[in-house]
């Protein structure tokens, strides 16, 4: 009998260790495939990162530097550089946290204030995969750009101390909240994290752009036109500069758009197709616009129009098919060249490189355009039909809300911000400093000294 009992109990303590082996193994493997997918993302980030970082400096500073007087090349560069500078440090001590910080449905709270805990650990309600500081540098990078796009208004004659103190007040009264509106926890614009209005905005339409491009045209009337505008000759002196900067800026926004899937995902690259047709087909637009009407193509309606695609495929490049995206930078194209060729002339205002005509115009046509053609075929993270095309055209209204809060806002805080400067500093140079260019005016320096 004891053999026998032995004999049936045996299968019985083998099977069960077979199943914990197997369970063990299971365990493992589960573990090996979340690190890998972990790693992977995270090196993608932290790549993303690096790309959106490169538009700023060197993409945007060359982009702007070409297109401003010789005179002037430098300090315009140098605006771009700084801002990697000042904004890193605001975004460390209070940026991010009152960005994404849970808080009010406007503004975040100070949780992350200087960084405090944000670490290796990811923080499930932004990115899963990926540590919480990678996410935070990611999106540091997108703090960055944006004021610096304000600067191609007022571009050629605002004093350096003035657009600093503009700058920091301006991230503070005006890029923060609306961050934290849309991509923040609980934002008002929110649409995956509970916000009241659910406004799609992939990667910044109206964040980056409307928010950069609408406080563009607010600074450019408020500080008047440059000395001699539109009489004298203020052509770009360099477009080849220009031409390697809007390059630079097309490889990076594959960082700015794709890397906003936030991981190495299927997301990511319907991303990356949109945003590379969106600058084509942007790129088309404008020059046949131009063509057709002075009968010449240019090469800086070609780099504009690029840069008008980039701009509204941003807050869609998460959401549309590849052929909507053609469609959205062609009209983004077409767009942009009106007001910057028609629209600014009739009106007589001196935005001096097109930061609203791009970026103000070209943004709210992208989000809007979100509306008609944002699919869960692309983006399956929302319950329900997304955009028109799926049969909810409700969302155009929404999307409609979230540019009017974008709009209202940039023009309430910067005409604050700009009043605040003005009476401390005073925001323009001279205008002995301004003929004589701000580079040897402002920084002592020459762009260009050649000896024979």
């Amino acid at each position: 009998m004891k053999y026998l009992s032995l004999l049936t109990v045996l299968p019985v303590v083998a099977w069960a260790q077979s199943t914990a082996d197997l369970q063990a193994k299971v365990t493992a493997l589960e573990a090996a495939t979340r690190s890998a997918q972990s790693a992977g993302d995270n090196a993608w980030m932290l790549m993303s990162a690096a790309l959106v970082l490169m538009m700023t400096g060197p993409g945007l500073a060359l982009f702007y530097g070409g297109l401003v007087r010789r005179k002037n090349v430098l300090a315009t560069m140098m605006q771009s550089f700084i801002l990697m500078a000042v904004v890193t440090v605001l975004w460390a001590v209070v940026g991010y946290s009152l960005a994404f910080g849970e808080g009010l449905p406007f503004i975040g709270n100070l949780r992350y204030a200087l960084l405090n805990g944000v670490g290796s650990a990811p923080n499930a309600d932004y990115a899963a995969t990926i540590p919480h500081q990678t996410f935070m540098i990611y999106q540091l990078m997108f703090a960055v750009i944006t004021p610096a796009l304000i600067s191609g208004a007022f571009a050629e004659r605002m004093k350096f101390s003035a657009m600093l103190l503009f700058m920091v007040l301006w991230m503070l009264i005006v890029y923060f909240p609306m961050a934290h509106m849309v991509w923040g926890k609980g934002g008002f614009l929110n649409a995956s994290l509970g916000g009241k209005i659910p406004c799609f905005d992939f990667a910044g339409g109206t964040v980056v752009h409307i928010t950069s491009g609408v406080s563009a045209l607010v600074s450019a009337l408020y500080l008047g036109k440059r000395l001699g505008y539109p009489h004298e000759d203020m052509k770009p002196h360099s477009l080849v500069i220009s031409f390697i900067g809007a390059c630079l800026l097309w490889v990076g926004w594959f960082g700015f758009n794709a890397g906003s899937a936030l991981g190495a995902s299927s997301l990511a690259t319907s991303a990356f197709v949109a945003t590379h047709f969106g600058a084509a087909a942007g790129a088309l637009g404008w020059v046949v616009a131009e063509w057709r009407r002075s009968g010449k193509p240019s090469v800086l309606g070609g780099i504009s129009g690029c840069v008008a695609g980039l701009v509204a495929i941003t807050p869609a490049s998460g959401f549309v098919k590849p052929f909507p995206a053609l469609l959205i930078g062609f009209l983004a194209g077409i767009l942009c060249y009106f007001m910057v060729a028609k629209v600014k002339q009739k009106l007589g205002y001196d935005d001096s490189l097109d930061a609203f005509g791009v970026h103000g115009c070209g943004g709210t046509l992208g989000a809007l355009l979100t509306g008609v053609f944002a699919t869960t075929e692309v983006n399956q993270g929302f319950k329900g039909p997304l955009g028109l095309v799926d049969g909810h055209p409700g969302q155009i209204w929404n999307q409609a809300l979230g540019c009017a809060i974008a709009w209202v806002l940039a023009i309430v805080g910067t005409l604050v911000v700009l009043k605040i400067c003005d009476a401390l500093i005073g925001l323009r140079v001279t205008k002995s400093q301004e003929s004589a260019g701000l580079d040897v005016s402002l920084h002592g320096e020459e762009g260009y000294n050649l000896e024979a």
